[in-house]
Protein backbone atom coordinates (compact mmCIF):
# COMPACT_ATOMS: atom_id res chain seq x y z
CA UNK A 1 0.00 0.00 0.00
CA UNK A 2 0.96 3.52 -0.74
CA UNK A 3 2.45 5.75 1.99
CA UNK A 4 -0.07 8.00 4.19
CA UNK A 5 0.26 11.65 3.93
CA UNK A 6 -1.72 14.42 6.35
CA UNK A 7 -4.19 16.56 4.28
CA UNK A 8 -5.92 18.22 6.99
CA UNK A 9 -6.16 17.85 11.07
CA UNK A 10 -9.75 17.69 13.17
CA UNK A 11 -9.55 20.90 15.12
CA UNK A 12 -12.80 21.03 16.59
CA UNK A 13 -17.04 20.23 16.20
CA UNK A 14 -19.04 22.05 14.22
CA UNK A 15 -22.84 21.92 15.30
CA UNK A 16 -24.16 19.49 17.00
CA UNK A 17 -25.06 16.73 14.11
CA UNK A 18 -21.20 15.39 13.69
CA UNK A 19 -19.89 17.52 11.52
CA UNK A 20 -15.75 18.43 12.24
CA UNK A 21 -14.40 21.55 11.59
CA UNK A 22 -10.95 20.62 9.55
CA UNK A 23 -7.86 23.01 9.77
CA UNK A 24 -5.95 22.41 5.72
CA UNK A 25 -3.63 24.06 3.11
CA UNK A 26 -5.07 27.09 1.33
CA UNK A 27 -5.33 26.08 -2.01
CA UNK A 28 -6.11 22.37 -1.28
CA UNK A 29 -10.61 23.21 -1.50
CA UNK A 30 -10.55 20.60 -4.82
CA UNK A 31 -8.28 18.00 -2.88
CA UNK A 32 -10.69 17.68 0.16
CA UNK A 33 -13.92 17.89 -2.10
CA UNK A 34 -12.61 14.80 -4.16
CA UNK A 35 -11.92 12.89 -1.44
CA UNK A 36 -14.64 9.61 -0.77
CA UNK A 37 -12.49 8.22 2.44
CA UNK A 38 -9.80 8.90 4.04
CA UNK A 39 -7.69 7.44 7.06
CA UNK A 40 -7.60 7.51 10.97
CA UNK A 41 -5.12 6.33 13.28
CA UNK A 42 -8.06 5.82 16.18
CA UNK A 43 -6.24 4.57 19.24
CA UNK A 44 -3.11 3.34 17.21
CA UNK A 45 -5.31 1.60 14.72
CA UNK A 46 -5.71 3.10 11.28
CA UNK A 47 -9.36 3.59 10.20
CA UNK A 48 -11.51 4.28 7.22
CA UNK A 49 -13.93 7.44 7.70
CA UNK A 50 -16.63 7.62 4.46
CA UNK A 51 -17.32 11.35 3.47
CA UNK A 52 -20.90 12.10 3.54
CA UNK A 53 -20.33 16.24 2.90
CA UNK A 54 -17.67 18.75 2.98
CA UNK A 55 -17.95 22.46 2.40
CA UNK A 56 -16.09 25.62 3.40
CA UNK A 57 -16.58 28.08 5.86
CA UNK A 58 -14.47 30.84 6.51
CA UNK A 59 -10.77 29.44 6.53
CA UNK A 60 -11.77 25.89 7.41
CA UNK A 61 -13.17 22.64 5.76
CA UNK A 62 -16.43 21.23 7.67
CA UNK A 63 -16.79 17.36 7.14
CA UNK A 64 -19.48 15.56 8.00
CA UNK A 65 -18.41 11.72 8.38
CA UNK A 66 -21.16 9.23 7.40
CA UNK A 67 -19.36 7.43 10.96
CA UNK A 68 -19.67 10.29 13.16
CA UNK A 69 -23.16 11.32 14.60
CA UNK A 70 -22.92 13.95 17.43
CA UNK A 71 -20.31 15.77 18.66
CA UNK A 72 -19.54 12.86 21.87
CA UNK A 73 -18.23 11.20 18.64
CA UNK A 74 -16.05 14.19 17.30
CA UNK A 75 -14.54 14.32 20.51
CA UNK A 76 -13.03 10.69 20.00
CA UNK A 77 -11.43 11.99 16.81
CA UNK A 78 -10.52 16.18 17.66
CA UNK A 79 -7.01 16.62 17.05
CA UNK A 80 -6.34 13.97 14.84
CA UNK A 81 -5.31 14.13 11.60
CA UNK A 82 -7.27 12.98 7.99
CA UNK A 83 -4.92 10.97 5.69
CA UNK A 84 -4.80 9.76 2.02
CA UNK A 85 -2.85 8.07 0.46
CA UNK A 86 0.20 9.25 -1.26
CA UNK A 87 -1.31 7.84 -4.89
CA UNK A 88 -4.72 9.36 -4.21
CA UNK A 89 -3.07 12.95 -3.55
CA UNK A 90 -0.40 12.44 -6.23
CA UNK A 91 -3.33 11.81 -8.95
CA UNK A 92 -4.95 15.45 -7.37
CA UNK A 93 -1.82 17.50 -8.07
CA UNK A 94 -2.09 19.76 -10.86
CA UNK A 95 0.86 20.77 -13.64
CA UNK A 96 3.81 22.07 -11.85
CA UNK A 97 2.64 20.71 -8.49
CA UNK A 98 4.93 18.28 -6.57
CA UNK A 99 5.10 16.34 -3.03
CA UNK A 100 7.79 17.33 -1.07
CA UNK A 101 9.13 13.87 -0.37
CA UNK A 102 9.69 13.47 -4.13
CA UNK A 103 12.07 16.61 -4.53
CA UNK A 104 13.79 15.46 -1.74
CA UNK A 105 17.26 13.61 -3.44
CA UNK A 106 16.82 14.63 -7.20
CA UNK A 107 19.93 15.54 -8.83
CA UNK A 108 20.26 19.43 -9.63
CA UNK A 109 21.54 20.72 -12.42
CA UNK A 110 22.02 24.13 -13.95
CA UNK A 111 20.91 25.07 -17.12
CA UNK A 112 24.13 24.50 -18.94
CA UNK A 113 23.47 20.74 -17.73
CA UNK A 114 26.59 20.75 -15.03
CA UNK A 115 25.72 18.80 -12.14
CA UNK A 116 25.37 21.36 -9.40
CA UNK A 117 24.36 18.89 -6.69
CA UNK A 118 21.31 17.32 -4.68
CA UNK A 119 18.39 18.70 -3.23
CA UNK A 120 18.50 17.62 0.57
CA UNK A 121 15.48 19.50 1.99
CA UNK A 122 12.51 21.54 1.38
CA UNK A 123 11.79 24.33 3.49
CA UNK A 124 9.08 27.61 3.72
CA UNK A 125 9.42 31.25 3.98
CA UNK A 126 5.88 32.15 3.86
CA UNK A 127 6.35 33.42 0.63
CA UNK A 128 6.95 30.32 -1.63
CA UNK A 129 9.17 26.81 -0.86
CA UNK A 130 12.56 26.98 -1.05
CA UNK A 131 14.53 24.12 -2.12
CA UNK A 132 17.94 23.41 0.33
CA UNK A 133 20.72 22.41 -2.55
CA UNK A 134 24.12 20.64 -1.07
CA UNK A 135 26.70 20.96 -3.79
CA UNK A 136 28.98 17.98 -4.56
CA UNK A 137 31.72 20.38 -2.85
CA UNK A 138 29.35 19.72 0.65
CA UNK A 139 28.37 23.34 0.91
CA UNK A 140 24.66 24.07 1.32
CA UNK A 141 22.58 27.07 -0.32
CA UNK A 142 18.76 27.50 -1.04
CA UNK A 143 16.74 28.68 -3.62
CA UNK A 144 13.25 29.51 -4.47
CA UNK A 145 11.57 26.93 -5.72
CA UNK A 146 9.18 29.09 -8.17
CA UNK A 147 9.76 29.02 -12.40
CA UNK A 148 12.14 31.89 -12.39
CA UNK A 149 14.94 29.85 -10.64
CA UNK A 150 13.89 25.89 -10.96
CA UNK A 151 12.94 25.90 -14.57
CA UNK A 152 13.08 22.33 -14.97
CA UNK A 153 11.61 19.51 -12.81
CA UNK A 154 11.44 15.56 -14.20
CA UNK A 155 10.55 13.34 -11.07
CA UNK A 156 10.35 10.38 -13.42
CA UNK A 157 14.21 10.89 -14.32
CA UNK A 158 14.86 12.27 -10.68
CA UNK A 159 16.66 15.56 -12.03
CA UNK A 160 15.81 19.20 -11.34
CA UNK A 161 17.44 21.94 -13.60
CA UNK A 162 18.21 25.19 -10.80
CA UNK A 163 19.02 28.52 -12.77
CA UNK A 164 22.51 29.78 -10.93
CA UNK A 165 21.44 33.41 -11.64
CA UNK A 166 24.99 35.54 -11.30
CA UNK A 167 26.17 36.09 -8.12
CA UNK A 168 24.16 33.62 -6.23
CA UNK A 169 26.46 30.97 -6.45
CA UNK A 170 29.34 32.84 -4.10
CA UNK A 171 27.02 34.51 -1.57
CA UNK A 172 26.09 31.49 -0.63
CA UNK A 173 28.96 29.73 -0.87
CA UNK A 174 31.14 32.22 1.26
CA UNK A 175 27.96 32.13 3.54
CA UNK A 176 29.13 28.53 3.85
CA UNK A 177 32.82 29.07 3.92
CA UNK A 178 32.05 30.87 7.50
CA UNK A 179 30.77 28.25 9.20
Amino acid sequence: MSKLVSVGKILNFHGIKGEVKVGFSSGKEVLLKSLKQVYIFLDNTKTTFDIESVRFHKNFAIIKFKQINSINEVMNIKGLLLLVTEDTLKSSLEQDEFLVSDLSGLTVYDTAGEKVGTVCAVGDNSATNLLEIEKTNGLKFMVPFVKEWVPEVDIENRKIVVNMMEGIESLFTAQGNQQ
